[in-house]
């Protein structure tokens, strides 16, 4: 199979992106080198509101797609409440955490943390965390990427063979290279508004991508039911049948844990770093309401067709599939032409691209904002920070790009380990700095370091010592799971006592119930 009409689809594609890119860094700098580079001016209209804050990414078009093929119709009830995600996220925190960013002249999370309670120990934490918690995400995100380029590369002379680097093809290392380089290179020049301006390119890319699949796996497919009985035959029944497993009596999603994601999934969303980046840089509170209700219209429109198409997939012979994360462009390629397959894998590949642009921004804000300028060289030029920050973007993009070449065999349990890990450690200083005037900096980093030390011990039994918990996907990347319950939960449930118990301990005035009390306070330059 020619895929030469693929990779040149693709190649269109990354030219846009960094089109893109450069016409982000013209208009970026009209408001200043850091609130424009790092928070797009605080001027998201609705539509770049609602297609950057949709969270898609490498996990939601190469992970899940391969859970679907896996385990079936019970990931429908693991994704389910991802419809909630807007609600709760933009209803819950979106006008707070917006007119508390603007309150402060807060530019990046730590940020927002350290002045809404004023204490820089909060601030160094939540950088270090940020830091800490994305950069595991970016492996899972340039794994993602590499497979998909590695999927139209072998046309090219030497890439075909085995191993070169672990378990990894040549094809797999250029595709890597040929990733890093791109993504590197429009987010160096655009920063935030070139994560911003591809998501809303790359977001419309997922929409067309994922219709266009539809019908064609259907078709080849003989429809939802023929693919139903082929993974009832290779996995067992519980490919139709909650709670999902495969023929070894493996539980893919018993009741705890379908309790573990509808949590995971609607509220943990709301502590993002990357969503609340965007809750601090949209326009108005017009702006906010229309985007509610266009991103839970958009995430319908995505993930019910991707639970049809990876069910037919059961049915469709795909000899070139070697591994479950590989399912989505080995589909596209089976069952289109070249050139279509080519537009097809531009959903997931805009997915993987938008996602690393955001992180790559954060990781770098919290690194060049967040601990250098506040407490290495406050009165740095700017044209040493974007050096230093055009450095932190190739530095890290190199750590994921190495650390994807020895990633776990499901991409998909790093999404869920950092998205975990991130709303344990911001959600509820979040919700505190939003609602709770009286809340104090000890509250704060009493729930951050709580929840993710929760996560992470958890996860550390898991690894090291418990084994196979015969529950969830099979990893080698698996948490222990405390009474059925998924780690993130119980972190969720720690971090919110932690910060209860250190509010109502706390005495006496305090310089975040000031800050509360006094919205005419005058920004941080």
């Amino acid at each position: 199979m020619s895929g030469v009409g693929a990779l040149i689809a693709l190649a269109l594609m990354m030219a846009a992106s960094m089109a893109i890119g450069l016409a982000a860094s013209r208009a970026a700098e009209s408001g200043g080198f850091l609130r424009g580079y790092f928070l797009g001016n605080r001027g998201l209209g609705s539509w770049s509101m609602a297609l950057t804050a949709t969270v898609m990414s490498g996990g939601s078009f190469m992970g899940f797609p391969s859970l679907i093929y896996q385990y079936g119709w019970t990931l429908a009830l693991w994704i389910a409440s991802y419809m909630m995600v807007p609600l709760c996220t933009f209803a819950i925190l979106g006008k707070r955490i917006g007119r508390l960013a603007r309150e402060t002249g807060a530019i990046t999370l730590p940020d927002l943390l350290r002045e809404r309670f004023r204490s820089p120990a909060l601030g160094i934490v939540a950088s270090a965390v940020v830091v800490f918690v994305l950069s595991v995400t970016l492996i899972a995100q340039f794994k993602a990427g590499a497979i998909i380029l590695q999927k139209v590369l072998p046309i090219l002379p030497g890439m075909e063979g085995g191993p070169v680097v672990a378990d990894k093809s040549a094809a797999f290392l250029a595709g890597l290279g040929v990733f890093s380089l791109v993504v590197v290179a429009y987010t160096v020049y655009g920063g935030f508004l070139a994560a911003v301006w591809t998501d809303v390119f790359q977001s419309v890319l997922m929409a067309v991508g994922v219709l266009v699949l539809l019908p064609l796996a259907l078709a080849k497919a003989g429809g939802l039911g023929a693919g139903t009985m082929a993974g009832i035959q290779a996995v067992g029944p519980g490919f139709a049948f909650a709670p999902g497993g495969e023929h070894d009596g493996r539980e893919f999603l018993p009741l705890t844990l379908a309790f573990s994601f509808f949590v995971m999934w609607s509220i943990c969303g709301m502590g993002q770093p990357a969503t609340l980046v965007r809750l601090m840089a949209f326009r108005d509170t017009t702006t906010l309401r229309h985007a509610t209700v266009l991103l839970a219209l958009y995430n319908t429109l995505i993930y019910l067709p991707l639970v049809f198409v990876f069910i037919a997939a059961r049915a469709i012979p795909m000899p070139g599939l070697k591994a479950p994360d590989e399912v989505m462009p080995t589909l596209a390629l089976t069952v289109a032409s070249p050139l279509v397959a080519g537009i097809i894998l531009a959903a997931p590949f805009g997915a993987v691209m938008s996602t690393v642009s955001a992180f790559l921004v954060q990781i770098t804000s919290a690194l060049v904002r967040d601990l250098y300028q506040r407490f290495v060289d406050p009165l740095a030029p700017e044209a040493r920070l974007r050096r230093l920050s055009h450095a932190g973007i190739v530095l890290v993009a190199l750590w994921a790009a190495g650390g994807a070449i020895f990633s776990p065999r499901f991409l998909q349990a790093i999404i869920v380990f950092a998205g975990g890990a991130n709303a344990c450690a911001f959600l509820v200083p979040a919700i505190l700095a939003a609602w709770v005037p009286g809340a104090t900096a000890r509250a704060a980093l009493a729930a951050m370091l709580g929840g993710i030390g929760t996560v992470l011990v958890l996860y550390g039994i898991g690894w090291l010592w418990a084994g196979d918990p015969g529950i969830g996907e099979k990893s080698t990347f698996a948490p222990y799971y405390l009474l059925g319950i998924a780690p993130y939960a119980w972190g969720l449930v720690v971090s919110a006592l932690l910060g209860l118990g250190a509010s109502l301990a706390g005495a006496g005035a305090s310089p975040a119930r000031e800050l509360a009390a006094d919205p005419g306070r005058s920004p941080v330059p």
